[in-house]
């Protein structure tokens, strides 16, 4: 398999497994502008076609997982095989993360990692690309369509942001207090690599990126989607409500009554009916 002169891995076709005459998934690594390997893997969906020949009106979802996910979590899959009923489906391990390489910086550098897999989204035929972050990957998808969204292979045609953070450190919850704990502590960056598999780098950010709050303005005219649980334990609603304000008339708030934070929290149901929005809005 060959890659391309971006350094990200040349347009493949995708075959049938003989047994199940479906299409498995391609798995690779990618390889960000700054030289990171990104585990990266591509569903074509419930509409098979053949990769040399790509079907330009099918959409692919790039999805963006929360801090400590990875390709190969459950809670990551469900949300794949969710998306599957609407199109192909690109997924990926931030660095730092599962078998991608490099070291987490929750949030800044990620932005390159996203960047490499909605660019293999679009050598691989799509012309059209919808990102759907949740949580940390939430603000990664609003930061890479304010700085990347409009490039030829980077282009995204909707972004969809769930439990986003509309600022960065906050602390205003426990469960955002620990994750402060985690990331800035020696003892809870050995806890983040053996507990959950996350290799946390040691250096703050310099300088600090385009906050989410202040990257939305940036999207427009993009359709943005903006989800957000009412109960969730990390972020409060005025987190959702600001990115809201920032959007203005280019932008859709759903807040979702019982809802907890991220993937976890996001049921079938609300999962198909962001698919629904995302394939009516990416044109």
């Amino acid at each position: 398999m060959s890659s391309g002169p971006a350094g990200h891995v040349a347009r493949s076709t995708v075959r049938p497994h003989p047994e199940t005459i479906t299409y498995t998934p391609l798995r690779t690594f990618l390889h960000t502008a700054d030289g990171v390997r990104i585990d990266s893997v591509y569903d074509p969906g419930a509409v098979v076609y053949d990769g040399s020949a790509p079907p330009s009106g099918h959409v692919a979802f790039v999805i963006a997982h929360g801090f400590t996910g990875d390709v190969d979590r459950p809670h990551v899959r469900r949300v794949v095989t969710s998306f599957r009923r609407h199109g192909a489906v690109v997924t990926f391990s931030f660095r730092g993360h599962g078998a991608s390489g490099g070291r987490s910086t929750v949030g800044d550098r990620e932005v390159l990692d996203l960047r490499a897999a909605v660019a293999w989204a679009s050598e691989l035929g799509h012309a059209r690309v919808v990102t759907v972050g949740f949580s940390m990957g939430g603000s990664v998808v609003l930061r890479h369509a304010a700085l990347y969204g409009r490039e030829h292979e980077g282009r995204t045609d909707a972004v969809v942001c769930v439990s986003a953070p509309a600022r960065w450190y906050y602390r205003g919850t426990a469960p955002m207090r620990r994750l402060h704990w985690l990331v800035t502590r020696p003892a809870g960056r050995l806890v983040g690599r053996y507990g959950f598999r996350t290799r946390i780098h040691h250096r703050e950010w310099d300088p600090v990126p385009l906050s989410p709050v202040e990257a939305v303005p940036r999207i427009a005219p993009t359709p943005l989607l903006i989800v957000h649980g009412e109960l969730d334990g990390y972020f409060p609603v005025d987190h959702p409500r600001m990115l809201a304000e920032a959007a203005g008339d280019h932008g859709e708030l759903w807040l979702e009554p019982g809802m907890g934070h991220a993937e976890h929290a996001a049921d079938d149901a609300l999962l198909r009916r962001i698919g629904d929005w995302a394939v009516g809005s990416a044109g």
